[in-house]
């Protein structure tokens, strides 16, 4: 009886977010629909959810886009794109601890979202990268957090980067309004 009350309960919960909306403005413009793995990377997940139901992500930039690899946002801290110095986006978090190294055997593939870190494997905080092709040589090194479901001819328009290791030149193309469907 107790099991049938338990599981009842969880019915009756809320349910996780099962992703996320990414409205771009710049050379791309468009929705871009993302499904989040919370089965694979639930800490992540959680993490990315968070950040874009407080509004931290709306207004970040695209700072680094590498033509045939990916396209990195999701600098909380130095990425707005109303914040300042851009030299300084890809050098930020969010008010967030860092994750502990959520890896799976899910493969870069094209459409692919994963986390980007630091040297540190558990250093993942609020800036993720989506795969304009597949990426192998990331398997099993980054979390993968999701897939676009809808929207990849906008991630493929995206600004790239012309400068040093991809950073975008002037202005970048800016995730305007990012929101958590269910």
């Amino acid at each position: 009886m107790r099991n049938l009350a338990f599981a009842l309960s969880l019915l009756a919960s809320p349910a996780l977010a099962t992703g996320i909306q990414i409205e771009i403005d710049g050379e791309a413009s468009g929705t871009v629909t993302i499904d989040l793995f919370e089965d694979v990377a639930p800490q992540h997940v959680e993490q990315i959810t968070a950040l874009a139901a407080q509004g931290a992500y709306d207004g970040v930039v695209f700072h680094r886009v590498i033509d045939g690899f990916m396209a990195q946002t999701g600098d909380v801290e130095f990425g707005q794109i109303d914040g300042g110095d851009m030299r300084m986006a890809g050098r930020g978090g969010s008010d967030r601890g860092d994750l502990p190294a959520e890896f799976s055997d899910i493969p870069f593939d094209r459409g692919v979202v994963g986390m980007a870190r630091s040297q540190d494997p558990n250093s993942a905080n609020s800036q993720f990268f989506i795969m304009f092709q597949e990426g192998y040589f990331l398997n099993g090194q980054y979390t993968v957090v999701g897939q676009v479901t809808d929207g990849m001819d906008v991630v493929d328009a995206i600004k790239r980067g012309e400068g040093r290791n991809g950073a975008v030149i002037g202005r970048p193309d800016v995730m305007a309004d990012v929101t958590v469907i269910d």
